[in-house]
């Protein structure tokens, strides 16, 4: 038998070596995952829900979500595509509700801008809350996703949709949200609408033809439909609402570069969201030209008995102040702080819409 000679060994472990070496550097790849982001490449989009990445900037109230004890509605302010801020600005109030929603609605808006999205843990022993929470702030990314697309590839017939305020009625609150292209309303329906008992048949029968009238007019001044008054009333209003939001010429990009679009130029109307008081819900609604606020009032305020004097008593006060100030920074009316401190509120959110 033949012994293998010790130098002979040595070679052929060296050959080995060094083909085993060359084997794993070819099948190395030519860079990872971080490498590339190192180098300034770019890693896989955000999954669905996230806050949406594109320099979106600005304040973006989602839809209210009702909830067994009451309506929740969120809204977010953007920075550059992240949510920086989140706020709840309906939630359930009255006996414990109060109690919840003091603890609750801090760890959410905690929670959304860490998450930077509405997939977060429900708060313990707040779970309607939580739900409502999430959805409207599912709702908020939603648009503020949408009018990112809209601001990077909309062209003159772009269509954005454009959702209106709640307006309460008597039976419940009503909803509208529009879709806007090329300047016009191509679809409009009705997100919330009075619920139970014979509302269902009112709402089932006079919303569709609602609906219609708003895209065959274009505009808020459609006729009530016969035998639902409140529900008509109250769909116009937020009708009107969505049409004040929605930029002119259908959110278009181009117009907006050429000084056209009322964002860039601060000229509009602009309706802030509801602002709930002890004494009932106050909405502000402002008009901006050259930057500045024109005109402002209240479209909605506390009423009955006491109230509809605090209100005429307060109120053109408060419209002189803001007009005055060009500001939310206002002095309260004696006598009336609720009313004051909602209409604040209300004015606030009008500003940022407003960009201001």
């Amino acid at each position: 038998m033949r012994k293998s000679h010790p130098v002979r060994r040595a070679v052929l472990a060296g050959a080995a070596t060094v083909s085993g070496i060359v084997l794993l550097l070819s099948l190395k790849p030519a860079s990872d995952p971080g490498s590339a982001q190192a180098a300034g490449g770019q890693l896989p989009p955000a999954a669905a829900g996230q806050a949406p990445q594109g320099g979106v900037n600005g304040a973006v109230t989602g839809d209210a979500a009702q909830t067994q004890y009451g309506p929740v509605q969120v809204r977010v302010t953007m920075s550059n595509g992240k949510i920086t801020k989140a706020e709840a600005v309906q939630t359930p109030k009255g006996g414990q509700s109060d109690q919840i929603t003091a603890n609750a609605v801090p760890r959410l808006n905690q929670a959304a801008v860490a998450a930077q999205s509405a997939d977060i843990d429900a708060v313990s022993g707040a779970t309607y809350t939580s739900a409502g929470y999430k959805k409207s702030l599912q709702s908020a990314l939603d648009k503020a996703k949408a009018s990112a697309g809209a601001a990077q590839g909309g062209g003159a017939g772009a269509a954005r949709t454009v959702t209106g305020d709640v307006a309460q009625t008597q039976y419940g609150p009503v909803q509208v949200r529009i879709t806007v292209a090329g300047g016009k309303i191509t679809k409009a329906e009705a997100v919330q609408a009075p619920k139970g008992g014979r509302s269902d048949q009112i709402t089932s029968s006079s919303v569709p033809r609602l609906n219609q009238a708003a895209v065959a007019t274009g505009t808020a001044q459609i006729d009530s439909v016969s035998g639902a008054t409140y529900t008509s009333a109250g769909y116009k209003k937020s009708l009107q609402s969505a049409l004040d939001k929605a930029p002119a010429g259908g959110g278009s990009s181009q117009a907006a570069g050429e000084g056209g679009g009322r964002e860039q130029t601060g000229t509009g109307t602009f309706t802030g969201g509801v602002a709930q008081t002890e004494y009932g819900p106050v909405q502000v609604r402002i008009t901006v030209a050259g930057g500045k606020i024109t005109k402002a009032e209240a479209v909605q305020a506390p009423k009955g008995g006491r109230s509809d004097q605090i209100t005429s008593g307060s109120v053109p006060r408060l419209n002189q102040a803001a007009v005055a100030t060009g500001t939310a920074q206002i002095d309260s009316v004696s006598g009336a702080t609720y009313t004051s401190a909602g209409y604040k509120k209300s004015l606030q959110s009008a500003l940022d819409q407003a960009g201001g």
